[in-house]
């Protein structure tokens, strides 16, 4: 009788699995090539049979749900680092997080060959405050190795209540492992911090959420008032993780009077998409310096992608993280959501900066404060190119871009020791702001 439970409980799974994929491929109108839907199925109901003896013979008694789980995750991150399943509650948090407002300790992170590394701490968070930087590596929670944990277990155990402490375990080259306690505090994202320095509008954008266009146009418009002599703009992306591609494509849009801001392309040639620029420039055609770093990733990189193919920027700093593909969140109904990379962007001439990032008009490299210099510190990010199993570069002309991993991405807490920022405050002040590469814009 167990047998036949068994038996029929792996029939039940198979043939539940088959009539997915069938309805995903039917859907989509899309079949697959390399693989015939029968060897498919024989490959599912390999699967089955597994699943099927782990439940019947392993040392003790596993959950059903976590089997399943672990095995979705298992086949996601053998695709690429940045597509991942969200069960119902990251999927949850992730929809709070997207809206500017949740719970933790404020800090961007991702994983590699079980590595969980800090991207960047998002700033006046108390991951920012407990002094985290990044490319610091997160070895344990409270105690507990982060070997073996996906990075959505690893997110999850770093959120609970607020007011609630956590101990990190940090590694951090030129120094021994050390221990920081952090509070979780309820963490809201005013992702645009915009301030006059001088008679020049500084802004610092932190994060691609769903506030970010609409806070921009209302501190930009606000300090607007303030003054009638305004020089010019500096926007700040470095160490801007991204986050969503219709509010990078809004900011882009705010600068710029005509021309395209961003290419998606898919696997499929119904699948590409083209953003325009729509007439309305917030900056009313003065000069605009935009600045990157090793941390500036997706959204970021979009951003001044577009201002510096269209010669509207000038980009100062050092190469940005190289993060040139895009997610689409797809909703399981009550099983949660598929975090799937679905597309590749384009600059407007055409390149694809995944795994090389945006080289500079102008490249600055921050100098390092003594007491890391001393420590053998670095504040170099590793980049997409630096991932394990990211996608590789594609040019459409056909040519093959070398890859490039990592480049600085510190940033002096004092502005007046941050050599960047003083180079592209003088840029815009002096109205010297040199032009950036001549870029040949090619039509698609």
């Amino acid at each position: 009788m167990k047998r036949r439970t068994r038996a029929a409980f792996c029939a039940f799974l198979v043939m539940s699995t088959i009539a997915i994929v069938t309805a995903f491929f039917n859907a989509n109108r899309t079949y697959s090539a390399s693989a015939p839907e029968g060897e498919l199925y024989k490959n599912v109901q390999l699967f089955g049979e597994v699943l099927d003896q782990v439940r019947e013979l392993y040392v003790e008694k596993p959950d059903d749900h976590q089997l399943i789980e672990n095995a979705i995750n298992g086949m996601l991150s053998a695709l690429d680092p940045h597509s991942s399943y969200l069960n119902a509650k990251n999927f949850r948090e992730m929809q709070v997080q997207t809206r500017g407002e949740f719970g933790g300790l404020g800090i961007e992170v991702t994983m590699e060959q079980g590595v969980l590394r800090v991207v960047s701490p998002i700033d006046d968070t108390p991951a920012s405050r407990a002094g985290l930087q990044a490319n610091d590596v997160i070895t344990h929670l409270d105690g507990t190795p982060i070997a073996g944990q996906t990075l959505e277990q690893a997110i999850d155990k770093m959120r609970g209540r607020v007011d609630t402490p956590i101990t990190l375990t940090i590694a951090r080259k030129g120094s021994d492992p050390f221990d920081v306690r952090i509070v979780r505090q309820v963490i809201r994202i005013n992702p645009i911090k915009a301030k006059l320095e001088g008679d020049v509008v500084y802004v610092k954008i932190s994060t691609f959420n769903e506030q970010t266009h609409a806070n921009l146009i209302k501190q930009v418009q606000e300090l607007k008032r303030t003054t009638k002599s305004l020089k010019g703009y500096v926007i700040d992306l470095r160490n801007n993780p991204g986050g969503l591609l219709d509010q990078a494509i809004a900011v882009s849009d705010d600068f710029l009077e005509r021309g395209t801001i961003v290419l998606t392309k898919g696997r499929n040639l119904e699948e590409t998409q083209r953003a325009f620029a729509h007439p309305g420039d917030i900056a009313d055609g003065k000069p605009v310096v935009v600045l990157i770093n090793g941390g500036s990733a997706s959204a970021s990189e979009i951003v001044a992608g577009a201002l510096q193919d269209q010669q509207r920027a000038t980009i100062v700093g050092t190469r940005s993280f190289g993060k040139g593909s895009v997610q689409t969140i797809i909703p399981l109904g009550e099983n949660g959501a598929l975090r799937l990379t679905t597309a590749r962007y384009y600059t407007p001439s055409g390149r694809s900066i995944q795994a090389t990032g945006i080289d500079p008009d102008v490249v600055i490299e921050e100098e390092l404060p003594p007491q890391l210099q001393m420590s053998g510190g670095t504040s170099k990010s590793m980049g997409e190119a630096s991932l394990r199993g990211h996608l590789k570069q594609q040019d459409p002309a056909g040519a093959t871009p070398k890859e490039e991993a990592g480049s600085s991405s510190y940033v002096p807490k004092d502005a007046k020791d941050d050599t960047q920022l003083q180079y592209a405050l003088k840029l815009v002040h002096d109205s010297k702001v040199v032009q950036p590469k001549t870029t040949a814009l090619k039509r698609q």
